[in-house]
């Protein structure tokens, strides 16, 4: 790991200024702070001055909330938490947005933190620190999301393909020929990876693939208002989601539209959040062990730092049988 001595040895100048500008003195200038600290970050140095004893990670979540157990970010962050903490690891959770990244570039953010590595809950495709996630040295897990040629960075998640194919070989058995898909705009990582997990399940099935069945719109409400009816006048029988989020507003939308289910028109959701058995009805879903996610997360962040350049851990889907599928009218 770099030290103080080899920022000030790379820039010329002193130890007692490096320390200064890494520590936000006012007597070093805004042009030299600017430099020790883009030195310090190319060289991997951690900042630990705050937390001399301790061994920091963080857990860095946009666009997923977290702070009550029937939140989906809260287990995550749980089992997360579960594994580190007693491992000696203090685990920062900080909530972040895109504004921010633009301002705060991922490896200063890190080096000013005394961060050792973080776990990265909710980015999109388009967030700014996934371009920096390329190149960046430093030991990063992404949930749900994947970087390619970076041996520093790890992904976990659930496994879609297999959820997918669970959820399709039910319908079959309810003898559901037609069916749809529901999601959000494919703008980050796992709603492409589920939206090809549906096209590839219909495939393995010889079941008819058609453009018309598939709805993709990024408000939750407007996309079933939009594509429930247009999915049911195509004749489709039974809709899978992308999220339990968008499953449970199409319950009230079909009840809105006098549509039954299961009678006239079956749902499954993803994730099994905690409320998706008290929906009525309660909602099939595949469910995400968000617990051992978490789990998985400090492992895969734990063989980063043992310089053991894993690339992802996929957890086994599990299908949860409710009463929003049925045969097929």
């Amino acid at each position: 790991m770099a030290t103080i001595n080899d920022i000030a040895a790379k820039l010329g100048i002193s130890k007692s200024t490096v320390s200064k500008g890494l520590n936000n003195a006012p007597d070093v200038s805004a042009e030299t702070r600017k430099k020790i600290i883009e030195t310090a970050v190319a060289l991997g140095y951690i900042n630990k001055r705050q937390h001399k004893n301790s061994k920091k990670l963080c857990i860095l979540v946009e666009n997923m909330e977290f702070d009550t157990p029937n939140q989906f970010g809260h287990d995550i962050v749980l089992g997360f938490k579960q594994m580190a903490e007693p491992d000696g690891w203090e685990v920062d959770i900080i909530p972040i947005t895109i504004d921010f990244q633009k301002l705060t570039p991922y490896d200063i953010f890190m080096m000013q933190g005394g961060y050792e590595a973080s776990f990265i809950l909710g980015l999109s495709l388009l967030d700014p620190w996934m371009q920096e996630l390329r190149t960046s040295g430093i030991p990063t897990v992404l949930y749900d999301n994947y970087i390619k040629n970076n041996p520093n960075i790890a992904s976990v998640g659930c496994d879609s393909q297999e959820g997918f194919e669970l959820a399709v070989k039910h319908l079959m058995q309810l003898g559901h020929k037609k069916i749809g898909l529901i999601s959000g705009p494919l703008d980050s990582y796992i709603l492409k990876a589920r939206y090809q997990a549906y096209i590839s399940a219909l495939t393995k099935y010889n079941l008819e693939i058609n453009e018309d069945y598939i709805g993709l719109g990024y408000y939750v409400a407007e996309s079933t208002r939009k594509y429930i009816p247009k999915l049911t006048n195509e004749g489709v029988t039974a809709i899978l989601f992308s999220h339990d989020v968008r499953a449970i507003s199409a319950l009230t939308e079909c009840k809105d539209r006098g549509l039954r289910i299961p009678e006239d028109i079956s749902i499954i959701g993803f994730d099994d959040l905690p409320m998706t058995a008290y929906t009525s009805p309660p909602l099939t879903t595949i469910r995400q062990d968000r617990i051992a996610l978490g789990k998985c997360g400090f492992y895969a962040l734990s063989c980063l730092l043992n310089k053991v350049p894993i690339g992802s851990i996929l957890l086994r889907a599990t299908l949860i049988f409710r009463s929003s599928t049925g045969p097929a009218s």
